[in-house]
């Protein structure tokens, strides 16, 4: 039997109440929305890796496509739950040297990548006030992370240029951040007071 649609607006109501319960104090209902939260996630995201990677990329292959080669990674990742046995925990450091190895050898290229666009996108196609501050911004910036020099004299100014644009961008970014938390707040009263209680429409 299907379940009524004012059913689920009113567990996501009272979820939602729960949630914000905490601005008074920490209470067990509180505790019972988060705990529900983090165990609908963690069961949720195990069965998307169940299908994603073990149906998906070892049982499909092996048993359909015959592809034997598959052995080898799931191998290795069942070398990974070695760690719980204190015996042969030292198995583990396989996988995790093949992991980091892998990772940092992808990540090589992608970094050198992105560091020449960065500075392709420092360097101006044209004078302007925006390239100027661009420019301006990147230098001092960096003059304020080169630490073998003392910062005093021309280079103590040019690094106090740099905490100014460091600052700015960290207000930016948390100007970014608390309008992102008050949209998702708004969000939550317009479904408490719509759809919830009908006051607005």
């Amino acid at each position: 039997m299907a379940i009524s649609t004012n059913f689920w607006i009113w567990i996501a109501a009272l979820l939602t109440l729960a949630i914000y319960s905490f601005l008074y104090k920490d209470n067990p209902f509180y505790k019972f929305a988060e705990y529900l939260l983090v165990g609908i996630s963690i069961g949720y995201g195990i069965s998307i890796y169940w299908h994603n990677t073990i149906i998906t990329k070892v049982y499909n292959p092996l048993v359909y496509d015959k592809n034997f080669l598959v052995l080898i990674p799931l191998l290795l990742g069942l070398l990974m739950f070695s760690r719980f046995f204190k015996n042969v925990s030292y198995l583990s450091r396989i996988p995790i040297a093949f992991v980091v190895g892998a990772g940092t050898g992808l990540s090589v290229p992608s970094s050198f990548e992105f560091l020449f666009k960065q500075i392709y996108a420092t360097m101006p196609l044209k004078l302007d006030i925006g390239s100027l501050i661009i420019v301006v911004g990147v230098i001092s910036t960096l003059v304020y992370f080169f630490f073998s020099l003392e910062h005093k004299g021309f280079v103590g100014k040019v690094s106090k240029v740099g905490i100014t644009f460091i600052m700015v961008a960290f207000g930016a970014a948390f100007g970014y951040t608390i309008m992102a938390r008050v949209s998702l707040f708004i969000g939550r009263i317009q479904f408490l007071l719509s759809d919830w209680l009908g006051i607005i429409k």
